[in-house]
């Protein structure tokens, strides 16, 4: 039994590197998908003002289709003062051009207004755009090391993942089965080193009898206190 115990240990330590090494892998993985998230939101953030920009666009082209109406009203309007006769015609000829002429005034500056927001926002794309090309530069380089970090964890789990294998074909499957099932429930430590009496995984005292038998290696022993398989190392 001692001989069994003694490759779980090596098992173990196997399993707590495999273990330690999918953490990284996966805060690895969280690195790559922060990467993604920054470059993302960066480029909605360009996306998000060009389609700004092609409202605005959108309404200053409605805009100008308003003025060019009004001008067009304007000049009929003029063209008509020439045909009329009487004064009450001719004052509300005059009305309709004075109205035309404010709505005309009205529109410019609301054109004005939109050619300004768009300069303005095509200047912040423009800068954003820029960022985004150095970001993704950036990024890249910056994901290229943490994937080259991924291929080395996979090898090195690959690598370990062979040697677990190999240890594990010379221990008898019951035990295995039994240590598989301790890993689980105890974060992934099943078997501890019994010191001076105490248990390594819980810290307990153990009972003076149950801490004697440790030393004949016969069978197996669980700590009463955390289940742990317990297992002594030889002093000197």
């Amino acid at each position: 039994m001692r001989k069994n115990l003694f490759l779980l240990e090596e098992l173990q330590a196997l399993d707590l590197k495999i273990d330690g090494r999918h953490a990284e892998r996966q805060t690895l993985l969280e690195r790559l998908a922060e990467l993604d998230r920054q470059v993302e939101e960066a480029r909605c953030a360009v996306e998000e003002k060009r389609g700004e920009i092609a409202r605005l666009e959108e309404e200053k082209q409605g805009l100008e289709g308003d003025l060019a109406t009004e001008n067009d009203n304007i000049d009929r309007s003029e063209a008509r003062q020439k045909e009329i006769k009487t004064q009450k015609e001719y004052q509300a000829v005059v009305k309709e051009v004075t109205a035309a002429r404010k709505l005309k005034g009205e529109l410019e500056e609301q054109i004005l207004q939109k050619s300004a927001q768009i300069e303005e926002l095509s200047a912040d794309v423009a800068a954003r755009a820029a960022d985004l090309a150095s970001l993704e530069e950036n990024m890249a380089s910056r994901k290229a090391e943490v994937q080259a970090d991924l291929d080395r964890l996979d090898q090195e789990i690959a690598t370990e993942a062979e040697a677990k294998a190999s240890t594990a074909k010379s221990i008898p499957s019951s035990l295995l089965k039994r240590y598989e099932a301790l890993r689980q429930r105890r974060q992934g430590v099943a078997i501890v080193e019994a010191r001076a009496g105490n248990c390594a995984g819980c810290n307990m005292n153990l009972p003076p009898q149950l801490y004697n038998s440790l030393f004949r290696g016969d069978d197996l022993v669980l700590c009463p206190h955390c289940q742990r398989m317990l297992v002594v190392h030889p002093e000197g």
